[in-house]
């Protein structure tokens, strides 16, 4: 009888034992990978007129750079001091601020202020992890500080800037575009009349979680070859506005295409 308790207690010890090691995770099983870093490129571009203590907290004391991409011009943010040259050409990995924001959520949808803090360090720690807290805690005030003066305007946390040695030839084919179509000469057209040459473009869009609430706002664009090729406003709404979905008829003159100076109303509907 004692024989088989004796049994019957090594057995379960067995089975516990090996129950523990099949449950615990294998070393050999590969660590879940880390979301891979957002990636910008485009001409560097010096601004030595923005010279708020925020700006030079952005470049460690250093000036003020934007990477432009067409009609996107993204404000870099580093963590330490950067020399970058003026118009080459650079490839940014990092965190998008106000997209990983976005993507974050926000429980009250922007009704209480918007960025929130825990957002904002969220996104600074992902970009730079294991700084001191002091230091984290200046970055993400500054970040803090830009996003709620501008929350149209894309701050990018660099985290690697590679200069691009030999530009791409579909980069290069876009910028030279651009330069002819900004070339062209320049009509006025009434909004009503442009929006009867709409091809395609979104109806309404989602109000941005720094202005919540449904509105209306007018947008002075250029438009060429049916296509915004630049905002002439500097209107926080009408720079949220995914202007690359909007198609045009394009305008001709004497049969010959012209840039086009208009106004665009865009309507936002309440986040929900």
């Amino acid at each position: 009888m004692q024989r088989t308790a004796y049994l019957l207690f090594f057995l379960v010890l067995t089975l516990i034992v090996f129950g523990g090691c099949s449950s615990a995770p294998s070393s050999k099983e590969p660590a879940k990978a880390a979301a891979p870093p957002d990636k910008i490129q485009g001409k560097a571009q010096i601004a030595l007129n923005e010279t708020s203590s925020d700006d030079a907290a952005m470049n460690a004391g250093g000036p003020t750079v934007y990477l432009v991409n067409g009609m996107h011009r993204y404000r870099l943010f580093f963590n330490k001091p950067f020399q970058v040259d003026a118009s080459k050409e650079y490839i940014a990995e990092g965190v998008n601020a106000q997209k990983a924001i976005d993507e974050m959520g926000d429980p009250d949808q922007g009704k209480n202020g918007y960025p929130l803090d825990a957002s904002v360090g969220r996104v600074v720690r992902t970009a730079w992890p294991g700084l001191a807290f002091d230091a984290t805690d200046g970055l993400v005030a500054t970040l803090r500080s830009r996003i709620k003066r501008y929350p149209a305007r894309p701050v990018f946390l660099v985290m690697a800037l590679t200069p691009v040695t030999t530009p791409d030839k579909d980069s290069e084919a876009a910028a030279q575009k651009q330069a002819e179509e900004e070339a062209l000469p320049e009509v006025s057209v009434p909004a009503d009349k442009q929006k009867a040459l709409l091809i395609e473009g979104p109806k309404s869009l989602p109000a941005p979680l720094f202005e919540p609430t449904a509105t209306t706002t007018s947008c002075k664009v250029f438009i060429a070859d049916g296509k915004i090729l630049a905002l002439d406003t500097g209107a926080q709404l009408c720079e949220s506005v995914p202007w690359s979905q909007f198609r045009y008829q394009p305008t001709l003159k004497g049969g010959k295409p012209v840039k086009v100076k208009t106004e665009v109303a865009i309507q936002f509907e309440p986040r929900k």
